[in-house]
C-alpha cells in the first residue's frame, strides 16, 4: 500500500514538474517570439523607410510607451539618465546649482540653490537659457541640457540667457553640489521643535537625526516632523527615521513582491534615540512613498499624531535592474505594507478601463486594520490623518493656475518690481496681492489656459478649416472672454492656497527654500495647529487612544 502512495505521489509530483516547466517554457518561447519579431521589423524599417530613422529615438520612445502601460513609476534610463537617477538618490553632482526647466525648446531656470555657483554668478530665477558653451539650447532635449550644465567640479561654463528681454553672458564655475534633504529646523516655542525635510536620499536619515539632536540642545520637548509634498524616496532611510522613535526589532514595512526572493521585511535594528518625546507628522496630498511609509509605520503604533490631508498613495516599491550598455531599469517589484498590515496604494494599474482609465482601490471601499492600541486605520487610498485639516478642494483651473507660466511669471514680474521684501518670519501675502495676481491674469490670458479654452480654440481652427468660421468668430470671441471671465471667478474657490503658493514661490527668489520653512514656522496653519495639539496634552493623548 505504501509503495503505491509513493508512487501515486511521485507521478503527482512529476506531472506538476512537467506542467511548471513547460509554463516557463512557453513564457520564454512567447518571450523570444515577439522580440524576434520587433528585431526584424527594425531591420526592415531602418533598411528601406524612405527617410533616416534614429535608432536611439526610435528604441527609446517604444520602450517608453510600452513602459507607460504599467504604471508611472516603471521605466527605462539610457546612460545620461542613469547618472541623473544616481544624483537623486544621493542628492550629490558635479553642477552649477540651478533647476530648470525645459518647455517649447526653451529651458527657464526655476530654482537656484543656496551658495550655489549659479547664485555666486549672479543667474535669477526666470532666466532664459539660450546657449550653453557654443550649443544653442532649442536644439536639446531637457535631459540634454542637464548633461552639458553638469561637469567636473572646477570646469567652467559660459551660459548665454535672456532675462527681461535682455540678452546677457555669464560664465559658471561648477563645484559638488550636495542637495539638502532638511532645509530648515528650528524650536517654534520653547518646547516645541520643528524638522522640515523634502526627500528620502541617502543622506535623510542623518541629516534629521543631527536637527533632531541640536534641537534637544535646545530644549525640545515635543517635535512637528513636516512630509508635506515630500516624494519619498529611499526606503531605507524611512525605516532609519522610524527608528529613531520606535524599539530595536520592530517590523516598520514589509514588501510583497513576485518572486520570494524580492520580497522583504525591514524591522528596526538600531537602539532609539528618543522613545517618549510626543510627535506630529505632517501629510498632504503629495506625500508619497517614503513619507508614507514613516508617516503610517509611527501611526501604525500610536507613536505619533498625524496631521493633514490624506496622502498621495503610492504602496509600490520600485528596483533598478541593470541593462547592457550602461543603461537600466526602473520597475515596481513589490507592494509595500504598514506594520498594520496595510497596503495604501490608491490607483489600481493593472485594471484599466478600454479607455485607459485608472480605478481607484478606495473606490470599492477601504479595509480596516488596528494600530497597536486598537484604533481603527485603513488600507488603500493613503494615509488617512488622526486630524485632518479641511481646506477647500482644488479646482481644475487652479491646478491649470499653479502650474502656468502666468503663475510663475507673476512672480517673477514681482521680484524685479521689489528689490527687496520683509524677511521671511515677517513677510505674508494677503487679499490686495491676490487682486494684483488676477488683474495680472487678465491680461495675460494665454499663458493661463484651461482645456475648455484650449478646445475652444481648436474647434475654431476645425470650422476655419472647413470655411464655417466666418460668421462664428464674432459670437466665439464672445463666448471666449466669458470663459476668462469665469476663470479668473473660479480661482475665488482656493483663494487661501492660492496666496499661499504664490507666497512659497515669492520668498523662495529671496530667500531660497529655507526661507520658505523660516516663513511656514510662523503663519502656517497646520503648523499652528501641530504645535496646539502637541501643547495640550489632553487632545494629544486623546487622539492616539
Amino acid at each position: 500500500m505504501k509503495t503505491k502512495i509513493k508512487k501515486w505521489m511521485l507521478a503527482v509530483f512529476v506531472t506538476i514538474s512537467v506542467a511548471i516547466s513547460a509554463g516557463f517554457q512557453s513564457d520564454f518561447f512567447e518571450i523570444a517570439k515577439q522580440i524576434d519579431i520587433y528585431t526584424s521589423m527594425f531591420k526592415e524599417l531602418n533598411m528601406y523607410y524612405i527617410d533616416e530613422v534614429n535608432p536611439g529615438e526610435l528604441t527609446n520612445k517604444s520602450i517608453n510607451y510600452m513602459l507607460s502601460n504599467l504604471d508611472p513609476y516603471t521605466r527605462f534610463y539610457d546612460e545620461q539618465g542613469v547618472e541623473d537617477a544616481r544624483i537623486r538618490a544621493t542628492g550629490e553632482y558635479g553642477g552649477i546649482g540651478a533647476i530648470s526647466q525645459f518647455k517649447n525648446k526653451t529651458a527657464v531656470i526655476r530654482e537656484i540653490l543656496k551658495n550655489s555657483p549659479a547664485e555666486k554668478a549672479g543667474l535669477k530665477v526666470g532666466d532664459k537659457l539660450l546657449k550653453v558653451g557654443n550649443l544653442e539650447v532649442k536644439d536639446f532635449e531637457e535631459i540634454g541640457i542637464s548633461s552639458v550644465l553638469n561637469g567636473l567640479p572646477n570646469t567652467k561654463v559660459t551660459l548665454k540667457i535672456e532675462r527681461q528681454n535682455k540678452e546677457l553672458d555669464v560664465e559658471v564655475t561648477r563645484k559638488k553640489i550636495t542637495e539638502k534633504a532638511v532645509p530648515y529646523y528650528t524650536m517654534l516655542d520653547a518646547e516645541v521643535g520643528y524638522i522640515s525635510f523634502v526627500k528620502f536620499n541617502q543622506k535623510a536619515a542623518k541629516e534629521v537625526k543631527e536637527a533632531f539632536l541640536e534641537l534637544k540642545e535646545e530644549g525640545m520637548k515635543k517635535l512637528v516632523i513636516d512630509v508635506r509634498s515630500n516624494p519619498g524616496g529611499l526606503l531605507n532611510e524611512a525605516v532609519s527615521i522610524v527608528n529613531f522613535f520606535i524599539p530595536k526589532d520592530k517590523i516598520v514595512v514589509t514588501t510583497k513582491a513576485k518572486t520570494k526572493k524580492e520580497s522583504a521585511t525591514y524591522k528596526t535594528k538600531n537602539e532609539p534615540i528618543d522613545l517618549d518625546i510626543p510627535l506630529t507628522i505632517l501629510i498632504n496630498n503629495r506625500s508619497a512613498s517614503a513619507s508614507e511609509i514613516l508617516a503610517g509605520a509611527l501611526q501604525d503604533y500610536d507613536r505619533a499624531v498625524v496631521l493633514g490631508e490624506r496622502s498621495f498613495g503610492k504602496g509600490l516599491v520600485q528596483r533598478y535592474k541593470p541593462l547592457s550598455y550602461g543603461t537600466q531599469m526602473k520597475l515596481t517589484i513589490s507592494k509595500y505594507y504598514t506594520p498594520s498590515g496595510r497596503c495604501i496604494q490608491e490607483l489600481d494599474y493593472t485594471n484599466r478601463d478600454e479607455k485607459g482609465n485608472v480605478p481607484k482601490f478606495s473606490d470599492a471601499g477601504r479595509e480596516a486594520y488596528t494600530t497597536e492600541n486598537g484604533r481603527i486605520v485603513y488600507g488603500g487610498g493613503g494615509i488617512l490623518p488622526d486630524f485632518e485639516i479641511e481646506k477647500p478642494t482644488t479646482t481644475k483651473t487652479t491646478e491649470v493656475l499653479l502650474k502656468s507660466d502666468a503663475f510663475f511669471n507673476y512672480a517673477t514680474t514681482y521680484f524685479y518690481d521689489n528689490s527687496t521684501i520683509l524677511e521671511p518670519s515677517k513677510f505674508n501675502l494677503n487679499e490686495t496681492d491676490f487682486k494684483d495676481l488676477l488683474q495680472y491674469l487678465s491680461k495675460n490670458q494665454l499663458d493661463f489656459e484651461t482645456e475648455t479654452e484650449a478646445e475652444f480654440k481648436k474647434a475654431l481652427e476645425k470650422a476655419t478649416s472647413e470655411n464655417l468660421g466666418k460668421n462664428i468668430e464674432r459670437k466665439y470671441e464672445d463666448l471666449l472672454a466669458a470663459i476668462q471671465i469665469e476663470k479668473l471667478n473660479e480661482l475665488e474657490k482656493n483663494k487661501e492656497e492660492i496666496i499661499d503658493k504664490l507666497t512659497e514661490e515669492i520668498v523662495k527668489r529671496y530667500f531660497y527654500i529655507e526661507g520658505v520653512y523660516q516663513q511656514k514656522a510662523v503663519f502656517d496653519s497646520t503648523i499652528l495647529k501641530a504645535t496646539t495639539i502637541l501643547n495640550n496634552q489632553a487632545e494629544y493623548s486623546g487622539l492616539l487612544k
